[in-house]
């Protein structure tokens, strides 16, 4: 049963790769110059490892991104610097990248390092606990991990046994689901803490699969930051416990054309949204909204929802609140959503996500 489910999550998150890879807003096609974009953060899994397309980025596109940082004069930027500014700590810089790498495959170590040493670009990886620990064959060891921290490379956490968080098993009350969170919060952390002779701070969702008890509990477990996998920019509105970042993998989402488009996006803040956030209530919500920050900042005309499942909608704006109705019921284990729309003063397409999770799926899957 859980080799299924995690089929039919992984299938659910490539389409949802597809489907908004395919929708390129109008704004986009003609943008700006990229100035006061905030932060983008990126996520790369492997590196040069073909035989794994759909998380795999070349070797020589990745030096081709990383040299477009460098030649249009991007910060490359230490993860513990965006937390640090997020939390109040000093202003959020402009055109700024973080990079991130999740599960800490083996040519993290043969073939992306050697790359970022030559650029001197620092960089965070999420470690899979429970795969360096068993030595499996294709993740990084603990004497690799322990040569390039000694470098300076950063180490974080991504969860013991890389479960999907958030979907409670079915055999568990709440008390039960919330102590088997902390289990594998407690292990991971411990082993870290040991092999690397200090605690992490940050996490990333296994799967960027969240709802409000998985944050709550990672949170409570002392950590600073947790990082989702959600696409999306950063901004001083951006919650530390709720940080996005944007996935370079596949064919569609690691050409350079993809790549510029999302160094040039910016956050659209809102407070509240509906569905809300997590474990979705009702499978067939009557509207997708949010409530704006600034929707002054935006050309009403050019907003627009995005549901994993529906596609992109034309929304209406009234008074702060984004909207679309609906009339359709969510099958789908996960669905992401977002809203976008044009920037009036500086043409900038901004773009914000959130999860939805449905633990009982339709028949369809």
């Amino acid at each position: 049963m859980i080799s299924h489910l995690m089929r039919v999550l992984f299938f659910s998150f490539i389409t949802f790769i597809l489907l908004l890879a395919s929708y390129v807003p109008a704004e986009e096609i003609a943008s700006a110059e990229p100035s006061g974009s905030g932060v983008t953060v990126l996520i790369y899994h492997r590196f040069g490892e073909n035989k794994y397309p759909s998380t795999n980025i070349a070797l020589d596109r990745f030096r081709e991104q990383l040299e477009f940082l460098r030649e249009n004069k991007y910060q490359v930027i230490p993860l513990e610097q965006l937390v640090h500014s997020l939390k109040g700590g000093s202003r959020l810089p402009d055109r700024a990248v973080v990079i991130t790498i999740d599960d800490g495959y083996r040519s993290v170590y043969t073939k992306a390092w050697p790359v970022l040493k030559q650029y001197g670009y620092p960089f965070t990886v999420f470690v899979y606990v429970k795969a360096t620990e068993n030595k499996h064959w294709n993740y990084i060891t603990w004497d690799q991990i322990r040569e390039m921290k000694a470098a300076g490379v950063d180490f974080q956490n991504h969860g013991f046994a890389h479960d999907h968080l958030a979907f409670k098993p079915p055999e568990m009350n709440l008390d039960e689901y919330k102590a088997w969170i902390r289990e594998d919060l407690a292990v991971s952390t411990r082993i870290l803490s040991e092999k690397l002779k200090e605690r992490p701070r940050y996490f990333a969702l296994p799967y960027g699969e969240y709802n409000r008890t998985v944050l709550d509990e990672i949170h409570s477990f002392g950590y600073e930051a947790i990082f989702l996998q959600d696409p999306g920019s950063v901004s001083k509105d951006t919650d530390p416990l709720a940080i996005p970042r944007e996935p370079i993998l596949g064919n569609d989402w690691s050409t350079m054309e993809h790549f510029q488009t999302i160094l040039e996006r910016v956050d659209l803040p809102f407070n509240s949204v509906n569905p809300t956030s997590g474990t979705l209530a009702n499978a067939k919500p009557d509207k997708f909204s949010a409530r704006l920050l600034y929707p002054e900042r935006y050309n009403s005309s050019s907003l627009g929802i995005y549901v994993s499942e529906l596609g992109w909608q034309k929304a209406s704006l009234e008074g702060d609140v984004v909207k679309v109705d609906n009339s359709s019921a969510l099958q789908r284990p996960i669905n992401r959503v977002a809203v976008s729309g044009k920037e009036k003063e500086s043409g900038r397409t901004a773009i914000r996500f959130w999860l939805l999770i449905q633990e009982e799926t339709g028949e369809s899957q």
